[in-house]
């Protein structure tokens, strides 16, 4: 029975691994390696462990079919078991295109900042940045003919399908870090990037590995970029170690990140891709008048849906004064009452409109379960929550 026991402890902690027992020590020994650059024969050079690729020869060999696929294959070889980081040189050659979207956004910018609107940072304090919430959408309202030659962009094309098949779907959100702006704390990114360690820690070890498969983040640079604007701070191989998500925040890992982390100069039309497993932050714009402009791309899996649409909301609506009635009359557990929640209730904050919708309190909007939750514990009317559900679902529209 000891050994069953001992079994047990060993699979629960190997598969929901809390963020104590995570070994910085593999994370050290994954960091200390060094890319041949013989392993990524379409790169061009690997500077500072990271992979740098020039657009002009990748523009011609991808009209080779076959040799497009090689390419797909090597990007996804450096995402996942390389160094989790590549610059894509000169991916975007027109400036006339980047400073049309530039001045749109600067125009976006200047008309939140006018109506007293903060876009804010999930990493960042406050005010340290100019932040636009679903670029992608207002551009392509803005500008349609910019916006098409914008994300005609084949590198982008090329490396989102390399990293997530057909038919991904793309948001972006324009980062301005303005002269003085201060350095985002180091993270991993969306999904599991953006939830606490005790959350994360509720997830299965499987979940956390499929986590940074589903999106693919990357940057387009607007300015030039030398160091001292503080372009991305990147932690490279630090995507391979399997805690990550869950050790993040770990004031160790934070101290090795700020030890061993490197930087890289960007021209305006370069494009910085990463695993979103990558630990990384934007860096201190040191300048007294560069503004430090990038579009950031999340590009987001097919896949990540359920099979059928349901409407949560009037599920929901439908559901409470059952749920009500059965907490007042003890027909239901409380845990049965909150897996009946769990089956009816959208419990995840995206999509959302971050505009209307932030973060408040926290690295992700109140998700409609917790609205619910809250309702029930309060013993709110149907009425009360009714018309809580609909403002909340009316903020999250685009």
């Amino acid at each position: 029975m000891e050994a069953n026991s001992s079994l047990a402890a060993l699979r629960a902690n190997r598969i929901y691994l809390p963020a104590k027992a995570a070994d910085i020590g593999e994370l050290e020994h994954l960091i200390y390696q060094n890319i041949d650059v013989a392993d990524y024969p379409n790169a061009k050079a690997a500077i500072n462990n990271v992979l740098i690729y020039d657009c002009a020869d990748l523009r011609r060999a991808t009209l080779r079919p076959e040799k497009r696929r090689e390419i797909m294959a090597e990007f996804v070889d450096a995402l996942m078991i390389g160094p989790g980081v590549v610059v894509l040189k000169g991916a975007e050659t027109d400036p006339a295109v980047i400073d049309r979207a530039s001045a749109l956004f600067d125009a976006m910018i200047d008309e939140q900042n006018r109506a007293g609107s903060d876009g804010g940072d999930h990493f960042a304090k406050p005010g340290a940045n100019d932040r636009i919430w679903n670029s992608l959408e207002k551009h392509g309202l803005a500008d349609p003919d910019n916006f098409a030659a914008y994300y005609g962009n084949a590198m982008l094309a090329l490396i989102s399908e390399a990293w997530l098949g057909p038919h991904y779907q793309i948001t972006a959100q324009v980062n301005r870090v303005n002269p003085g702006g201060a350095a985002q704390s180091p993270h991993r990114d969306y999904h599991l990037g953006f939830a606490s360690a005790e959350q994360v820690a509720r997830f299965p070890l499987h979940v956390q590995l499929l986590s940074p498969v589903l999106t693919l983040q990357g940057a387009l640079a607007h300015v030039d970029m030398p160091v001292e604007t503080g372009p991305t701070l990147l932690l490279p191989f630090s995507q391979q170690w399997a805690p990550g998500y869950v050790a993040m925040n770990r004031p160790d890992v934070q101290a090795l990140f700020a030890a061993r982390h490197v930087q890289l100069p960007l021209a305006k039309g370069d494009m910085l891709f990463f695993s979103p497993a990558l630990l990384h932050a934007a860096g201190t714009n040191r300048t007294a008048n560069v503004r430090r402009m990038v579009n950031l791309f999340q590009v987001s899996s097919a896949f990540g849906r359920a099979m059928e649409s349901v409407d949560r909301t009037r599920l929901v609506k439908a559901l409470f004064p059952a749920l009500l009635k059965a907490k007042a009359d003890g027909a239901l557990s409380a845990g049965q009452i909150d897996n009946a929640i769990a089956a009816s209730a959208e419990g995840y904050s995206f999509p959302t409109n971050l505009d209307r919708d932030p973060p408040l309190g926290g690295m992700a909007p109140k998700t409609q379960a917790a609205l619910v939750r809250e309702a029930l514990a309060a013993g709110w009317t149907a009425e009360k929550l009714n018309a809580a559900l609909d403002a909340q679902a009316e903020k999250k529209l685009a």
